[in-house]
């Protein structure tokens, strides 16, 4: 079952950037879906993987995710 998870990438900047962070993830998972908004510094991905394996590929391709802000 797939599910979307939004992350908030400060370090993406650039298209080369956008591409790097989709070579992560589909590496990880090929059948990811990922949708990037450069302008905002974000990219969804809809997987099948749990959003700690997806953060830590981001991370270790040299975006890490910002901490997620939790509402009140």
């Amino acid at each position: 079952m797939s599910r979307q998870h939004l992350f908030h990438l400060p370090g993406m900047q650039c298209g080369r950037c956008v591409s790097s962070v989709a070579r992560a993830v589909i590496e990880l998972d090929p059948h990811a879906r990922i949708a990037p908004e450069l302008a905002r510094r974000q990219v969804r991905v809809l997987s099948g993987l749990g959003r700690e394996e997806l953060a830590e590929a981001l991370a270790e391709a040299g975006y890490p995710p910002a901490p997620e802000i939790q509402s009140a």
